[in-house]
């Protein structure tokens, strides 16, 4: 395939959606956008398997855009997802690629928020819904939402959904759509129920299928031989030995998740937990922490680490072997993104080696051992995050934007440079702030001495 085939200004774009591509920085299509979006701009239903990071969003959200009529307020596209942090990536994903078109309103649906707000932004009138399935429902059987006239539905991560035991919900949602509707559903793998829910809930649908990139090769993996008793000892080894400033560690349970944050709090190591039962208040802490570089470890469950994107992950550790081959490739896929190199190490005892094969086979490469004692730390003192968190009590009810953050920490009262603030995360009623571990405590005592927004607020450390 040529440059020009890839090159959007081959599809059937308006001009200034076309001019918002190359703003954003979208050049060339990715081998998913290039194969699913003429089909998808052309009205048919679609099933489309790729992998996570393969640029899936913007080639539903694009075709989603282009079936919409702005002046019409009612929701005409739907998207459904199985965590509320994957939803709200497709919302930003969407509201950036709607830049060029009339004020295009997307409302995020996801549990964890009050109904309450939820219901006020449907009342204002929306475009387009993007949520997770049982908020979704709850909203339809309150009579909040109506989609009479939907005229896209969009399944996100559909493995994944019928993975946490959505296939009913997903059901109950695309009975009440209309019939004459478009279908597009995204997968990274194609377990049954995927057919079962084309059979019952598309039309003809075309199907396409991007194999992963060749991003494997710039992933090396290392797999070291453990026992159930130095399972742990062996990570905190791995950690000090590559010192890697952010990995994330893949547990098959979250009791070992548990486990293991504890183990590594005592080791010295800035460590978070991310399960499915945490409430939204902690997911959003722990990834707020884990995404500015102020924890240095994620450890989760594959369900909980669902639908997360961090850039510039340097390490995925993984603490148990999934008996899922492609659940393997997917979890190593976080690391060595857009030309970075990654590093994936896996931890295996003697009964897990049958599912290291599983992954051999799928793969169709052998794995490469390393020795245990070959692991020795290569570093001073204990691998502490570059960044520490502040958490500002206030956020978007008080309408605190970062550029609010920024301002104040940077300008003339606050006096710190722009290279040692980073990320800065703005939810319903929090902001959190990362500043560079060396200059935290001043940053601290300024924002809680000086004013956000013309007004004093109370900030806090955010530990993990």
């Amino acid at each position: 395939m040529s440059t020009r085939d890839v090159s959007f200004d081959t599809l059937a774009l308006e001009p200034a959606t076309r001019e918002n591509l190359r703003s954003l920085g979208y050049l060339e299509m990715t081998p998913i956008q290039a194969a699913s979006l003429p089909p998808a701009l052309l009205g048919k239903d679609l099933i489309a398997q790729a992998q996570t990071g393969s640029g899936k969003t913007a080639a539903f959200a694009l075709a989603l855009l282009a079936n919409l009529n702005p002046r019409r307020f009612a929701v005409q596209a739907m998207v459904l997802c199985p965590t509320r942090e994957l939803a709200d990536q497709v919302t930003a994903e969407i509201r950036r690629l709607a830049r060029a078109q009339d004020n295009i309103k997307v409302v995020t649906l996801c549990g964890g928020v009050a109904l309450r707000g939820q219901r006020a932004s449907l009342e204002h009138g929306a475009h387009v819904v993007v949520g997770t399935p049982g908020r979704i429902i709850d909203h339809l059987e309150r009579g909040h939402l109506t989609l009479e006239a939907l005229a896209t539905l969009v399944l996100d991560e559909a493995d994944r959904m019928l993975d946490m035991g959505f296939f009913d919900d997903i059901a109950k949602v695309a009975r009440q759509c209309p019939r004459e509707r478009q279908t597009l559903l995204f997968s990274a793998t194609y377990p049954e129920g995927i057919a079962k829910l084309a059979q019952q809930f598309m039309r003809d649908p075309v199907t396409v299928k991007v194999e992963a990139q060749s991003d494997a090769v710039l992933i090396e993996q290392r797999f070291y031989q453990v026992t159930r008793t130095n399972r742990f000892e062996t990570v905190a080894m791995t950690l000090n030995h590559f010192r890697p400033i952010s990995t994330l560690a893949f547990c098959n349970t979250k009791q070992q998740c548990r486990d293991l944050v504890a183990f590594l709090l005592q080791q010295g190591f800035n460590a978070q937990a991310l399960y499915g039962e945490l409430e939204q208040r902690e997911r959003d802490q722990v990834l707020a922490q884990f995404a500015n570089r102020s924890c240095s470890v994620l450890v989760a469950t594959d369900l909980a680490s669902r639908g997360l994107d961090i850039n510039q992950l340097e390490a995925v550790l993984n603490v148990t072997i999934t008996p899922d081959p492609q659940v393997h490739v997917h979890r190593i896929g976080r690391t060595g993104r857009a030309g970075e190199q990654g590093l994936a190490i896996s931890l295996a005892s003697m009964d897990e080696m049958g599912s290291v094969g599983k992954i051999e086979q799928y793969q169709k490469s052998e794995s490469v051992w390393y020795e245990r004692d070959t692991l020795t730390p290569t570093g001073r003192g204990p691998l502490l995050a570059p960044m520490v968190t502040l958490q500002i009590a206030g956020g978007r009810k008080e309408k605190i934007r970062p550029g609010d953050v920024l301002g104040a920490l940077t300008g003339p009262d606050g006096g710190f440079k722009r290279e040692q603030i980073g990320r800065i995360s703005v939810t319903d009623f929090s902001t959190f702030v990362a500043v560079e571990r060396a200059v935290a405590g001043e940053a601290l005592r300024k924002l809680n001495a000086g004013k956000v927004k013309g007004r004093s607020v109370r900030v806090r450390f955010l530990e993990p």
